[in-house]
């Protein structure tokens, strides 16, 4: 893993938000998921002694919202940590009919609570899913909600990871199979994006290029397309006609501030 070049007078984190946060499909060694902010995490602990930074994610999959500003946004008012990375709000923008002006002031609304209890808030825009074929047509609304968030953190004086111009996660590479969630090596680009945003200088690059591949046939596109649907798709869309949540019985997996 790459190191800090520089460092920051950070000696605590907290983690806000839902499946992209809390690193769906990135296993980690204890069985759990990792992700970028886990390590995240690990790029600002650096070479500190034991104890010496302390980390709490708090996200949830399939968490909205407002569910993220009731069951987690107190928590960081109660711990007070140096930083807050608070990435929310795609749930709600991905269900049908939603207005990602509104999803904006109440986006605002938790910034603003954020700000008041965390050194430095950390926001991320939404990704461009123009290569996606389920959520290619919202990327209009993706792209309205990620103006308001960057004119959000702006006002309040948050810093921005900005994954829509991420070139290196429109590489098919950077997801897992269900196509929704990052792959391992996704979620690492995503990590030192948010140490770059954060103003660390890192040995790796996010946008480094990656190793060339063979490009599929278009008849193999479409039979990889068919088998994405069928085992992944249709199960997701399923859960959402039947109200159900992905992170229905789920808690945090780091809930409390710990040393790394």
């Amino acid at each position: 893993m790459s190191y800090l070049q520089e460092t920051l007078d950070l000696n605590s984190y907290v983690a806000l938000g839902d499946s992209f946060t809390e690193g769906l499909n990135d296993p980690g060694a204890d069985g759990a998921f990792a992700g970028w902010a886990d390590r995240l995490a690990g790029l600002l602990s650096g070479d500190r002694p034991p104890g010496g930074f302390q980390y709490a994610n708090l996200a949830v999959r399939g968490r909205l919202l407002d569910q993220i500003m009731a069951e987690q946004v107190p928590e960081v008012r109660r711990i007070q940590p140096d930083l807050v990375t608070f990435c929310a709000g795609g749930n709600d923008i991905l269900r049908p009919g939603s207005d990602p002006d509104e999803v904006a002031e109440r986006f605002e609304a938790a910034v603003a609570q954020l700000v008041d209890a965390a050194g430095t808030v950390l926001i991320c825009t939404g990704f461009d899913t123009r290569g996606v074929p389920l959520f290619k047509h919202l990327r209009g609304k993706i792209a309205t909600y990620n103006g308001h968030m960057r004119a959000v953190a702006d006002r309040h004086g948050c810093k921005v990871a900005d994954l829509w111009s991420l070139r290196a996660v429109q590489d098919r590479r950077a997801w897992s199979e269900d196509r929704l969630h990052l792959s391992p090596e996704g979620h690492q680009r995503v990590a030192l994006l948010a140490a770059r945003s954060l103003g660390l200088r890192t040995e790796q690059d996010p946008e480094a290029p990656w190793p060339s591949t063979p490009v599929l046939s278009p008849a193999e596109q479409r039979r990889e397309n068919l088998q994405w649907a069928r085992e992944f798709l249709l199960p997701w869309v399923g859960r959402r006609l039947r109200g159900e949540s992905s992170g229905d019985n789920v808690e945090a997996k780091r809930p409390e501030l710990m040393p790394l």
